[in-house]
Protein backbone atom coordinates (compact mmCIF):
# COMPACT_ATOMS: atom_id res chain seq x y z
CA UNK A 1 0.00 0.00 0.00
CA UNK A 2 1.35 3.30 -0.77
CA UNK A 3 2.06 5.56 1.72
CA UNK A 4 -0.01 9.01 0.81
CA UNK A 5 -1.86 10.51 3.39
CA UNK A 6 -4.84 12.18 1.85
CA UNK A 7 -5.00 14.54 4.68
CA UNK A 8 -1.68 16.01 4.54
CA UNK A 9 -1.49 19.39 2.35
CA UNK A 10 0.28 18.45 -0.80
CA UNK A 11 0.97 14.95 -1.30
CA UNK A 12 4.09 13.36 -2.56
CA UNK A 13 3.58 10.93 -5.48
CA UNK A 14 4.92 7.18 -3.77
CA UNK A 15 8.15 5.89 -3.96
CA UNK A 16 6.84 3.42 -6.68
CA UNK A 17 5.66 4.95 -9.78
CA UNK A 18 2.15 4.44 -10.27
CA UNK A 19 1.35 1.71 -13.27
CA UNK A 20 0.75 3.00 -16.39
CA UNK A 21 -1.62 1.54 -19.13
CA UNK A 22 -1.56 2.21 -22.76
CA UNK A 23 -4.02 1.67 -25.98
CA UNK A 24 -4.32 1.35 -29.41
CA UNK A 25 -6.83 3.27 -31.19
CA UNK A 26 -8.58 0.15 -32.48
CA UNK A 27 -10.91 2.18 -35.14
CA UNK A 28 -13.80 2.80 -32.91
CA UNK A 29 -12.25 3.66 -29.55
CA UNK A 30 -9.25 6.65 -30.16
CA UNK A 31 -7.73 5.92 -26.75
CA UNK A 32 -4.84 7.96 -26.14
CA UNK A 33 -0.70 8.20 -27.20
CA UNK A 34 -0.28 8.82 -23.02
CA UNK A 35 -0.79 6.13 -20.87
CA UNK A 36 -3.63 5.66 -18.09
CA UNK A 37 -1.93 6.51 -14.69
CA UNK A 38 -2.94 4.12 -11.97
CA UNK A 39 -2.31 4.96 -8.56
CA UNK A 40 -3.28 1.65 -5.77
CA UNK A 41 -4.27 2.17 -2.41
CA UNK A 42 -3.82 5.24 -1.26
CA UNK A 43 -4.26 6.09 2.22
CA UNK A 44 -7.83 7.40 3.55
CA UNK A 45 -7.42 8.89 6.80
CA UNK A 46 -10.66 10.60 6.62
CA UNK A 47 -13.89 9.77 7.73
CA UNK A 48 -14.89 9.72 5.07
CA UNK A 49 -12.94 8.87 1.52
CA UNK A 50 -14.96 10.01 -0.94
CA UNK A 51 -14.78 13.75 1.17
CA UNK A 52 -11.14 12.67 1.09
CA UNK A 53 -10.52 11.98 -2.80
CA UNK A 54 -12.33 15.39 -4.05
CA UNK A 55 -10.04 17.34 -1.01
CA UNK A 56 -6.98 15.98 -2.68
CA UNK A 57 -8.26 16.47 -6.53
CA UNK A 58 -8.94 20.18 -5.38
CA UNK A 59 -5.71 20.66 -3.68
CA UNK A 60 -4.09 19.46 -6.75
CA UNK A 61 -6.21 21.58 -9.53
CA UNK A 62 -8.49 18.74 -10.35
CA UNK A 63 -12.13 20.22 -9.30
CA UNK A 64 -13.74 17.23 -8.49
CA UNK A 65 -17.43 16.58 -10.42
CA UNK A 66 -19.81 14.23 -9.23
CA UNK A 67 -19.67 11.05 -6.79
CA UNK A 68 -21.22 7.59 -8.68
CA UNK A 69 -20.44 4.35 -10.57
CA UNK A 70 -18.73 3.86 -14.43
CA UNK A 71 -21.18 3.07 -16.53
CA UNK A 72 -21.55 -0.55 -17.58
CA UNK A 73 -21.46 0.18 -21.45
CA UNK A 74 -18.47 1.41 -23.52
CA UNK A 75 -17.65 5.30 -23.85
CA UNK A 76 -14.73 7.66 -23.39
CA UNK A 77 -14.47 11.58 -23.47
CA UNK A 78 -12.96 13.93 -26.19
CA UNK A 79 -13.18 17.39 -24.68
CA UNK A 80 -11.20 16.40 -21.33
CA UNK A 81 -9.08 13.95 -19.24
CA UNK A 82 -10.42 12.47 -16.13
CA UNK A 83 -9.30 11.56 -12.54
CA UNK A 84 -11.39 8.49 -11.00
CA UNK A 85 -10.90 7.63 -7.14
CA UNK A 86 -11.87 5.02 -6.04
CA UNK A 87 -14.15 6.11 -2.58
CA UNK A 88 -15.17 2.17 -1.31
CA UNK A 89 -15.68 -0.78 -2.80
CA UNK A 90 -14.43 -2.59 -5.71
CA UNK A 91 -15.08 -3.26 -9.62
CA UNK A 92 -13.60 -4.65 -12.54
CA UNK A 93 -13.23 -2.54 -15.66
CA UNK A 94 -12.39 -2.72 -19.43
CA UNK A 95 -9.96 -0.28 -20.33
CA UNK A 96 -8.96 0.63 -23.78
CA UNK A 97 -12.53 -0.37 -25.77
CA UNK A 98 -14.67 -3.33 -26.74
CA UNK A 99 -11.55 -5.55 -27.08
CA UNK A 100 -9.70 -3.70 -24.29
CA UNK A 101 -8.29 -5.35 -20.95
CA UNK A 102 -10.09 -5.40 -17.49
CA UNK A 103 -8.61 -3.96 -14.46
CA UNK A 104 -9.36 -4.48 -10.88
CA UNK A 105 -9.89 -1.65 -8.63
CA UNK A 106 -10.51 -1.05 -5.15
CA UNK A 107 -11.02 1.70 -2.41
CA UNK A 108 -8.18 3.89 -2.35
CA UNK A 109 -7.11 3.77 -6.20
CA UNK A 110 -6.91 6.48 -8.73
CA UNK A 111 -7.66 6.09 -12.41
CA UNK A 112 -5.99 8.61 -14.89
CA UNK A 113 -7.41 8.36 -18.22
CA UNK A 114 -6.24 10.76 -20.45
CA UNK A 115 -8.91 11.50 -23.25
CA UNK A 116 -10.18 9.31 -25.55
CA UNK A 117 -9.51 5.95 -23.34
CA UNK A 118 -12.29 3.62 -23.39
CA UNK A 119 -13.91 2.90 -20.17
CA UNK A 120 -16.83 0.63 -18.92
CA UNK A 121 -17.91 -1.39 -15.73
CA UNK A 122 -17.96 -4.76 -16.24
CA UNK A 123 -18.91 -5.38 -12.48
CA UNK A 124 -18.94 -3.84 -8.95
CA UNK A 125 -19.55 -4.48 -5.51
CA UNK A 126 -22.44 -3.13 -4.11
CA UNK A 127 -20.82 -0.43 -2.02
CA UNK A 128 -18.65 0.92 -5.09
CA UNK A 129 -17.97 4.58 -5.41
CA UNK A 130 -16.02 6.81 -7.20
CA UNK A 131 -15.36 10.54 -7.15
CA UNK A 132 -14.49 11.87 -10.75
CA UNK A 133 -12.25 15.21 -11.36
CA UNK A 134 -11.44 17.35 -14.23
CA UNK A 135 -8.59 19.42 -15.23
CA UNK A 136 -9.44 23.09 -15.45
CA UNK A 137 -11.01 24.43 -18.42
CA UNK A 138 -12.54 20.77 -18.86
CA UNK A 139 -15.48 20.00 -16.94
CA UNK A 140 -17.31 20.08 -19.90
CA UNK A 141 -16.62 16.46 -21.02
CA UNK A 142 -18.28 14.71 -23.27
CA UNK A 143 -20.13 11.37 -23.75
CA UNK A 144 -18.58 9.15 -26.96
CA UNK A 145 -19.99 5.75 -27.59
CA UNK A 146 -18.08 3.48 -29.95
CA UNK A 147 -19.60 3.28 -33.64
CA UNK A 148 -22.39 6.17 -32.74
CA UNK A 149 -18.90 8.93 -32.41
CA UNK A 150 -17.34 9.73 -35.58
CA UNK A 151 -13.85 8.67 -35.09
CA UNK A 152 -11.93 11.38 -37.30
CA UNK A 153 -13.77 14.26 -35.21
CA UNK A 154 -13.05 12.47 -32.33
CA UNK A 155 -9.63 11.88 -32.68
CA UNK A 156 -8.98 15.45 -34.27
CA UNK A 157 -10.70 17.12 -30.48
CA UNK A 158 -8.45 14.78 -28.70
CA UNK A 159 -5.60 15.97 -30.17
CA UNK A 160 -6.07 19.87 -29.77
CA UNK A 161 -6.60 19.31 -25.86
CA UNK A 162 -4.32 20.63 -23.54
CA UNK A 163 -2.30 18.46 -21.38
CA UNK A 164 -3.01 19.06 -17.11
CA UNK A 165 -0.62 21.39 -15.44
CA UNK A 166 -0.73 19.26 -12.08
CA UNK A 167 -1.35 15.18 -11.56
CA UNK A 168 -4.23 15.00 -9.40
CA UNK A 169 -2.64 12.83 -6.49
CA UNK A 170 0.79 13.94 -7.27
CA UNK A 171 0.24 17.51 -7.46
CA UNK A 172 2.71 19.81 -10.25
CA UNK A 173 5.41 17.45 -9.63
CA UNK A 174 3.29 14.28 -10.24
CA UNK A 175 4.16 11.27 -12.52
CA UNK A 176 1.79 12.54 -14.89
CA UNK A 177 3.40 15.74 -15.78
CA UNK A 178 6.56 13.78 -16.61
CA UNK A 179 4.57 11.33 -18.71
CA UNK A 180 1.93 13.27 -20.64
CA UNK A 181 4.25 15.83 -22.16
CA UNK A 182 4.31 16.33 -26.16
Amino acid sequence: MNDIDLTSPIPAPPADAPERLSFEDDGRTPNSRYPVRCYRGLKTAQESSAGALEALFERNGWPPQWRGGVFDYHHYHTRAHEALGVASGTATLVLGGEDGREIDIRAGDVLILPAGTGHCRRSASDDFQLVAAYPPGQQDWDLCRPGETDIATARATIEALASPDSDPVGGPGGALTAYWRD
